[in-house]
């Protein structure tokens, strides 16, 4: 069930919007439905599970790795 909702946005902002909604064949209703699902969707994640995968391991036989190790470990 769809509910009404009164949005208020900068004056500048409201054409752009339209156009974005327009060129990507949408609504602008359902441009900020997207939006919306999409940043409450993202809220779900933990701080590591949105990290996660995004760097590479160092490798230990980087000589920058073994001092740092020998430093902290």
């Amino acid at each position: 069930m769809k509910t009404k909702l009164t949005v208020t946005v900068d004056r500048d902002l409201l054409p752009r919007a339209k156009r974005h909604a327009k060129s990507r064949g949408v609504s602008l209703s359902r441009l900020i439905e997207d939006a919306l699902r999409a940043a409450s969707a993202s809220d779900n994640q933990s701080f590591a599970q949105r990290w996660r995968g995004k760097f590479k391991p160092a490798r230990r036989s980087n000589p920058r790795y073994r001092t740092l190790a020998e430093k902290y470990l």
